[in-house]
């Protein structure tokens, strides 16, 4: 309400073309604005045209019915010849690599750190599993990890053929909510032995985000393996 009345007396005192001079945006606002569409179509690997087209497509059909698409897949989906498609593959391989690679690197760097705050606490225990260490980092040496989730057949499966081969594997389960109590639950249904979570030779773990970074294709059960600095499934 002040700043109404303020500029109504300005208005008064100085006449209508003066109070629409102060509160009308300048010709430096286009600037900012353009200055963000180059930092957007920059971030993506874009050109502004690019960006710009990416923006009129959401305004369409395509923004109706996937409003959440990201530029480089909507304009592949919506490509105008094959050297296009080929080109935004391309550059969203690129940067889903890039952001894998952060993503991993920040995992590191909590398992570290979790070794050193915590390293006589487990992260997840079976009931009369008794003492344990923290979980080992996935994909060390020969060490397996699996990624698991809950009404999944095969996903049981898989596990129990690993714990009776007497492999050695970090296990993570998907849609855990870092629930602990959901992590035990499908342990005890799944059979695995406590005294193997305990000396190590299993860890279970929450997936935290791990199993859609590694961006590995296929459905889960997955089990993997990093090898020479690449994640394969085995």
């Amino acid at each position: 309400m002040l700043l109404t009345t303020c500029l109504a007396e300005v208005a008064t005192a100085e006449g209508t073309s003066t109070a629409v001079s102060a509160i009308v945006p300048g010709r430096d606002r286009p600037t900012a604005i353009k200055r963000s569409d180059e930092q957007h179509a920059q971030d993506w690997g874009l050109r502004i045209d690019e960006w710009q087209r990416f923006r009129e497509l959401m305004q369409g059909p395509l923004g109706t019915h996937s409003p959440n698409l990201d530029p480089l897949t909507a304009l592949g989906i919506e490509a105008r010849s094959d050297e296009e498609r080929r080109r935004y593959a391309e550059l969203q391989v690129q940067v889903e690599a890039h952001r894998v690679e952060k993503l991993l690197a920040y995992q590191r760097a909590y398992d570290d750190a979790w070794r050193r705050l915590y390293a006589d606490m487990p992260r997840v225990i079976l009931p009369d599993a008794g003492p344990a260490h923290s979980p080992v980092a996935t994909g060390t040496g020969d060490r397996l990890a699996v990624f698991v989730k809950d009404g999944c057949d095969a996903c049981e499966q898989t596990v129990r053929r690993l714990q009776a081969s007497g492999t050695e594997f970090d296990l993570y389960v998907i849609g855990s909510h870092n629930d602990d109590e959901h992590i035990r639950t499908w342990a005890r249904r799944t059979g695995i032995d406590p005294a193997r979570v305990s000396s190590r030779a299993i860890t279970l773990n929450h997936d935290g985000g791990r199993w859609l970074a590694l961006g590995l294709p296929g459905d889960l059960p997955a089990v993997v393996r990093q090898v020479n600095g690449q994640w394969q499934r085995q």
